[in-house]
């Protein structure tokens, strides 16, 4: 008797499924990579403008990219950035089903680049509050949630002719149990990775194309100029830029 052949999409969905469990067993070899995607040991392990503001964190990311042009012209496209703002610069649809109202722009919006300690933001119905906590223009713009548990900071550093932006994230969850730290851990450091690589790409190229200019190149391009962007080794994810 001749036997069915399983459905294509349950093939795909099959293997997705096994991939991902192969991918979470895995994590701890590959979670350094993934919370310091595109960024030296050295910059993975500075002190930060914004590191102040929350000195026992319990995860730390730092990411980073290259981008060919001066820190002030990356600035304009860091301060505009926010829910009913310029957005994200990553996948829209995925921040809206969270209801975050995320709408990347391509031009430089002159009605966001006034920015001033204390302008926040809430993310979401129910997310938390994000508020300006440190300006230092064309350099730095950390952000902090109103409970005081995450601090968000871009930071701008020169790098000959070009500019290095960091992203670093600093999270704290006092009394959260075992499950809630777990799910961080296996869910939200791996997503929060999908998401920040895109919007450090997305500013890249937006920074790089300059303002008014169409989108030719795509934002999802390989970086050459850093390291830690290459693939991991063998059983780990794939490479992320």
């Amino acid at each position: 008797m001749r036997r069915a052949r399983g459905s294509p999409v349950l093939k795909f969905l099959g293997g997705l499924a096994g991939a991902g469990a192969v991918a979470l067993l895995t994590y701890p070899r590959w979670r350094p990579w993934c919370l310091t995607w595109g960024a030296t040991d050295a910059e993975a392990a500075m002190a930060l403008p914004g590191d102040e503001l929350l000195e026992d964190p319990g995860v730390v990311t730092t990411r980073a990219i290259g981008i060919d042009v001066p820190p002030s012209t990356v600035w304009p496209w860091i301060v505009q950035m926010g829910p009913g703002r310029a957005g994200a610069y990553t996948y829209d649809w995925i921040e809206n089903l969270a209801g975050l109202d995320m709408h990347s722009a391509d031009e430089l919006l002159p009605q966001f680049q006034d920015v001033s300690v204390g302008d926040g933001w809430r993310l979401g119905l129910k997310g938390p509050r994000l508020e300006v906590a440190r300006l230092d223009r064309e350099s730095a713009l950390v952000l902090r949630s109103d409970d005081g548990n995450w601090v968000w900071a871009f930071v701008l550093i020169p790098h000959g002719q070009g500019t290095r932006l960091l992203s670093r994230n600093r999270i704290r969850q006092p009394g959260a149990p075992a499950t809630t730290r777990a799910l961080t851990t296996y869910l939200m450091e791996p997503g929060s990775l999908v998401m920040e690589r895109k919007m450090l790409l997305g500013i890249k190229e937006r920074a790089e194309r300059g303002p008014g200019r169409p989108d030719t190149t795509g934002s999802d391009q390989l970086d050459p100029t850093t390291r830690h962007q290459a693939a991991p080794s063998s059983g780990s994810i794939a490479a992320n830029s």
